[in-house]
């Protein structure tokens, strides 16, 4: 036996000062492997056949060509594919949810949307699956399709969810007939896609009586917990491996290729890896609804609101209801005696969408903060003079207490660094060149959760930790974040300490998702390391196989007291725009957020940076178009899919103001999506600063602002 002495009371603190990723060497050196390559003996390789029909049925499929081709093992459709268990009743997934029913693969005939799977071919190599996938011939029977999504579309209807869909609070018509002044405004964004680095790739095996699958996901137990639903096994028979991910922004839960990949082991019994090209993400993977939303926003003179109005439509496929729920953000940020928000969906021919960053926030922001814009232009008030002075003392919707609510903080700050006071609030004025400048500020927000984790903190007798939780870094830093905590709590060097990850054997974690993981997932490793120094402090002796010990948060986290808990933030942009060729550049970016106490601020700003960006991207260039006539994405590639890139990138910055949350063990709030709040809308707010003219849907590229200026000449 040996005594381990965790470290000194004056240890330096790690948590608040910046550190290169634990795992970055790994990364650049190529030793990290992802799900799409880890080696098995004896693997086989599903490729996915996806339908050419936006709606009907399969009426034939003749596989056996396709089955006598060079190392096809099998082809699996809804003629003889295991079947699953598709009935959700008693299932709950993260966050109150249910899985999504496309996951359930080759269970009838029925084909709801293009790019639907309807086979899937397993072969030695992919080069031989994707041959034979190629070759297989379906015959369909094919049925008219809807596509097109409009807000008045007559199908639009609310749904039941983890969130009300409506919510009111006094005489709204009322309002709005007594204000001094009022906007009433439709804004639209477009379908968007996820699209991270790393295509969706698992691979499933038999390990006797125990399935094993190597996956690129969110979180281990979740996978575990749909799987385990889906084929009736136990929980305990499920493991999920997910070490290495890269990105995900919501799009890695659990689809139809995990699903189809047990089903091909199961089936062969033999490891199978099932891939998806960059293509087949499109319709595989979940995307961003497109929205229309109109708000309504009635005020007296003084700016101060007296009614608001968000109502948002967003679309959703035939198969599972799924909504972006863009009015949510009004439900937190403004006000008034009169408040009204509701989030509709129309179901369509498509496939289904999902979370993606700031689901409902950020196209949400694009709306309300642009209205506010015009409300603040109608006025003759600062923009942000006019937010301040709408600034609530308690939840508009709720009414519960804000668990902090630091926005105020962040434009002061924010407009001290970007220079706003200089501002002429008049349109049109700046020039430099062929180019109108102008400058354009808006809200963020975004919930501060946190759900029950469980971690174990193992001392070993050299002198050395390891901690294991079954977390999930999409890219975000998290494990190197949670080393610096253990490293805190224990009151040890950073490099005793090694975290281990992305494995569902380490206890139920919840997801990355949310803005909440890393708050999640601190708690429970700062309270199973606290127990190990407590133990090792009373003089516990460390066994050669070292001291385990474990926590779990679920009685902590529900004993919170209800409360509206959010990071903030204020988006500044400067845009030019030149009138004569329509296009637009971001000139420079400053977001200042009230986000909690910041783990490591060197991959916080970077997530910060990245959200801001994403923000570019959506204003200036993200939009999904879909052919009415073959239901399909007009170029579904990252060719004919525009984001920002290097030569769209201005001079960027991200800081933050001194924030914490009281309720959190460490402090931390969450800062996975705030950043993409409110950029788009600070970006059009700076367009019409610039031309004097309202772009109310994005994305705002040099036809739009074309558009624009001639109808404007017209009139």
């Amino acid at each position: 036996m040996t005594t381990v002495i965790t470290g000194s009371p004056n240890q330096a603190p790690s948590v608040g000062t910046a550190h290169t990723r634990v795992e970055g060497r790994e990364k650049v050196t190529g030793a990290a492997r992802y799900a799409g390559e880890v080696p098995f003996a004896d693997l086989a390789y599903g490729w996915l056949v996806l339908s050419t029909v936006a709606r009907g049925r399969i009426r034939s499929l003749s596989t056996e060509p396709a089955l006598a081709m060079p190392g096809v093992l099998t082809v699996l459709d809804h003629r003889n594919a295991p079947r699953v268990d598709t009935d959700y009743t008693d299932y709950t997934g993260p966050l109150g949810t249910r899985p999504d029913p496309t996951c359930a693969v080759f269970q009838n005939d029925r084909v709801p949307h293009l790019g639907w799977p309807v086979a899937m071919v397993v072969a030695e190599t992919s080069e031989q699956a994707r041959e034979a996938a190629e070759a297989l011939v379906v015959h369909y029977e094919q049925q008219p399709h809807d596509v097109d999504f409009t807000g008045d579309h007559p199908n639009a209807h609310t749904v039941k969810g983890r969130m009300p869909a409506v919510t009111q609070k006094g005489d709204l018509d009322a309002e709005l007939a007594s204000s001094a002044v009022v906007v009433d405004s439709e804004y639209s964004t477009p379908e968007e896609h996820h699209n991270p680095m790393e295509p969706h790739a698992a691979t499933a095996r038999w390990d006797g009586d125990r399935l094993e699958v190597i996956d690129s996901n969110q979180g281990a137990t979740w996978v575990v917990g749909a799987l385990a639903h889906l084929f009736s096994l136990d929980p305990g028979s499920v493991r999920v491996r997910s070490e290495h991910v890269g990105g995900a922004f919501g799009s890695k839960g659990v689809r139809a290729h995990q699903v189809a990949a047990v089903m091909a082991t199961t089936v062969l019994q033999r490891p199978v890896r099932v891939v998806l090209t960059r293509r087949q993400m499109f319709s595989l993977a979940g995307y961003r609804s497109p929205t229309t939303q109109r708000v309504r926003l009635g005020a007296d003179t003084d700016g101060r609101l007296r009614a608001l109005e968000h109502n948002a439509v967003s679309l959703t496929s035939t198969v599972h209801e799924f909504v972006e729920p863009s009015a949510k953000l009004a439900r937190v940020m403004y006000d008034a005696d009169a408040h009204h928000t509701a989030n509709r969906v129309v179901p369509l021919d498509v496939p289904t969408p999902t979370w993606m960053r700031a689901p409902g926030e950020a196209p949400g922001s694009f709306a309300l903060e642009a209205a506010l814009d015009e409300l603040a232009e109608k006025c003759g008030i600062d923009p942000i003079e006019l937010r301040l002075r709408n600034e609530p003392d308690k939840g508009p919707v709720s009414g519960l207490p804000f668990a902090g609510r630091n926005l105020p903080a962040c434009f002061q700050e924010g407009a001290r660094r970007f220079g706003w006071t200089d501002r002429d609030p008049r349109p049109g004025l700046r020039r430099d060149g062929r180019w109108l400048l102008g400058t354009g500020t808006a809200a963020a927000a975004y919930p501060s959760s946190a759900a029950p984790s469980t971690a174990t903190a193992t001392a070993h007798p050299d002198g050395t930790y390891t901690v294991r939780i079954s977390a999930a870094d999409i890219g975000t830093g998290a494990r190197t974040a949670l080393t610096l905590v253990a490293a805190d709590t224990l009151q040890i060097p950073v490099e005793r300490v090694r975290m281990r990850i992305g494995d569902s054997d380490f206890g139920p974690a919840t997801i990355a998702g949310g803005s909440m993981g890393t708050r999640s997932w601190s708690w429970a490793v700062k309270a199973a390391a606290e127990r190990l120094r407590e133990r090792l402090a009373h003089g516990a002796d460390v066994p050669p196989e070292g001291l385990t010990v474990r926590s779990d948060t679920s009685e902590a986290i529900g004993a919170l007291a209800p409360a509206e808990r959010h990071t903030f933030g204020a988006q500044f942009a400067e845009v030019a725009v030149d009138v004569t060729t329509g296009e637009v550049r971001v000139r420079r970016m400053l977001g200042i957020f009230a986000a909690g106490r910041i783990v490591n601020p060197l991959t916080a700003r970077n997530q910060l940076l990245g959200g801001m960006i994403w923000g570019i991207s959506m204003a200036l260039h993200e939009e999904a178009v879909r052919d009415p006539a073959s239901g399909g994405h007009v170029g579904a590639d990252l060719a004919s899919y525009h984001v920002a890139t290097h030569a769209d990138v201005p001079r960027i910055e991200a800081d933050w103001i001194e924030d914490t949350d009281l309720d959190d063990p460490i402090g931390i709030k969450g800062i996975g999506e705030i950043g993409i709040v409110g950029a788009a809308a600070a970006i059009a707010n700076a367009i019409w600063h610039a031309t004097g003219i309202r772009h109310r849907s994005l994305p705002i590229r040099p036809d739009s602002v074309l558009g624009a200026a001639a109808r404007s000449s017209d009139a």
